[in-house]
């Protein structure tokens, strides 16, 4: 009598442990999970047009050389070099042959050195045989001045730039007759040239279709 009722204690007790884990086991299993809200906000980011995500195209700015202002004299003689300075500033004259653009017969724009206005285009390049860059014309007139230099007995016309007032070189009367007989003999020094492929981003595009013009 006693081990049946021994037996039958063991039963009850085992079936209840059973049950208290089934429970346990299956209430951790109902649990909920819940979502990080960073992860939502992601979600709805990649999902979704974010209106932050579309930017103003910006205005398209002046080129520089139109806002251009000159710099001192002690701030030219650093950022230029000694022939650059020489030529522009003091109306000096680079060698012929040795120069860097005199042979130079890319497309594109040449202009100021220490400015950047534009000067001349590759279309209105010339060999000359001098051995200095030479032009029939400049971009626009306007662009350029003209000064008479009057030496003991003769005189020759000197070519400046207009917004750094840079010596550029001289002009003559003695080009291409069918492309309007003047030659403009400039120094290389004075000048920066900008390949056509460049002359967009450089902020010259409107030159682009004349720069392989003849």
């Amino acid at each position: 009598m006693s081990k049946s009722i021994l037996i039958i204690c063991c039963f009850s007790v085992l079936a209840f442990a059973m049950k208290s884990a089934y429970s346990t086991d299956s209430s951790e299993e109902s649990k909920p999970i819940e979502q990080s809200p960073s992860k939502d906000k992601e979600a709805d980011a990649k999902s979704g047009d974010s209106s932050s995500s579309t930017e103003p195209v910006a205005n398209e700015s002046s080129p520089a050389w139109e806002n251009f202002k000159k710099p001192s004299d002690g701030k030219l003689r650093h950022i230029l070099s000694t022939m650059q300075y020489r030529v522009t500033q003091q109306q000096g004259t680079e060698p012929a042959f040795t120069n860097r653009y005199w042979n130079n017969h890319a497309q594109g724009i040449y202009v100021d050195i220490v400015s950047g206005e534009p000067l001349f285009l590759s279309a209105d390049k010339f060999d000359s045989g001098t051995g200095w860059p030479s032009f029939v014309r400049p971009i626009d007139a306007e662009f350029i001045e003209l000064r008479e230099e009057k030496g003991f007995f003769t005189s020759r016309i000197e070519v400046r730039s207009k917004v750094a007032d840079s010596h550029l070189g001289h002009v003559f009367d003695d080009g291409p007759a069918n492309r309007g007989g003047k030659r403009y003999c400039m120094n290389s020094a004075a000048l920066r040239f900008i390949p056509k492929a460049k002359m967009q981003v450089e902020g010259y595009g409107k030159f682009v279709d004349d720069a392989g013009k003849k």
